[in-house]
């Protein structure tokens, strides 16, 4: 099951799964783009409507697919967009918004499949943060917060969820050609004071950048693959960063 699925990383999840011949839970608040992408593959692709801020209708799509399919073996939390501005010009409308998404969704899907999981003896949670998500940069301070609180709930469900054969991992991408940057809510609140300040910031989130990012996607996706594939070992929380897997 995959959430945010329409586009970026989420999309590239989708189709090397059922490249491979795996059944998916394409989810997206716009599946336009994911009935193409099942087509052929009826038999194992459920397209779902989803807006993962909606907690009774993540456990309604949860349910469909254990009734469709019997099991839930993967779950990755992908769903998610970001915010550019300063603290000091945060609104709280908007910042409440981001953290109903980047947080509040993955809680939302993570406590809807866990019953399924725990049963099975096995499954495997994957929470795509984001190098912010370890990190804190210029002007992302919304969008880091809202990573920095879902790796701190993934580590301590990481170590509550290892005694029922669940994995949880935590992947923190880079840049990568995911249209990201456009799906960007910009500043919201603008203090002229931060334009001087962090001019070279700005421009290196400007959309405009957007496309030539260094990540390929697709290559993103089969190393996902990989790493499900490999999972073993240590049921602590799993941080996947650049290709690499450490565990803290």
């Amino acid at each position: 099951m995959i959430t945010g699925a329409a586009r970026g990383l989420g999309f590239e999840f989708a189709r090397a799964a059922l490249e491979r011949g795996d059944s998916v839970v394409a989810t997206a608040r716009n599946t336009g783009p994911l009935a193409e992408l099942a087509a052929g593959a009826e038999d194992r692709a459920l397209v779902a409507t989803l807006d993962v801020t909606d907690r009774e209708a993540v456990s309604e799509t949860v349910a469909r697919a254990l009734e469709r399919f019997g099991r839930l073996d993967v779950a990755i939390n992908n769903a998610g967009y970001g915010i550019h501005g300063a603290v000091e010009e945060l609104g709280e409308e908007e910042l409440r918004a981001q953290l109903e998404t980047n947080f509040f969704g993955p809680l939302w899907v993570m406590q809807a499949v866990l019953p399924a999981m725990r049963a099975q003896g096995s499954g495997h949670i994957i929470n795509v943060s984001s190098t912010a998500g370890g990190a804190g940069f210029p002007l992302v301070g919304g969008y880091s917060a809202s990573k920095f609180a879902l790796e701190g709930l993934s580590e301590c469900l990481a170590l509550e969820a290892a005694a029922f054969g669940v994995h949880v991992t935590i992947v923190e991408p880079s840049d990568f050609r995911t249209g990201f940057r456009d799906a960007c809510h910009k500043r919201a609140n603008p203090i002229a004071a931060y334009e001087e300040a962090f001019a070279a910031d700005l421009e290196r989130l400007s959309a405009r950048h957007s496309g030539s990012e260094a990540g390929d996607p697709r290559r993103a996706a089969l190393a996902l693959l990989e790493l499900i594939d490999n999972t073993e070992g240590d049921m602590g929380a799993q941080v996947w960063n650049r290709g690499k897997l450490y565990e803290p």
